[in-house]
């Protein structure tokens, strides 16, 4: 437990660099990242769920790839070398994924914080 330790009214709390310039921020807290979230330019709808995508990503010419890693929810496009993989699990979507999206998919797609 290394870091900067604080004793205030009695109380004992450690203080985080950096803490200091966002107190007086609504609900921000620099002990945790900002979430992003994926967003389709066209309509501005913002990609809640693998079905969404899915049924954008078809749109755009992408299709399911079921050869690679069973672990994975894969789209290829056959026009392209270019392979999606993501999660199984839409909970682990994290904005890595998200960029991945957005660089081959450029203009269609959009990162941004929630």
């Amino acid at each position: 437990m290394s870091g900067v330790w604080e004793f205030k009214s009695g109380v004992m709390k450690q203080k985080n660099p950096g803490t200091e310039q966002n107190e007086g921020r609504q609900g921000e807290s620099s002990s945790q990242p900002r979430r992003k979230e994926l967003v389709h330019l066209p309509t501005g709808e913002v990609v809640s769920s693998y079905t969404l995508l899915e049924r954008i990503l078809k749109s755009l010419g992408w299709e399911r790839y079921y050869e690679g890693d069973p672990g994975f929810y894969q789209f290829h496009k056959s026009s392209s070398i270019d392979l999606i993989s993501l999660p199984w699990d839409f909970s682990k979507f994290n904005s890595t994924h998200m960029y991945d999206i957005v660089v081959k998919n450029p203009n269609i797609f959009h990162v941004r914080d929630a």
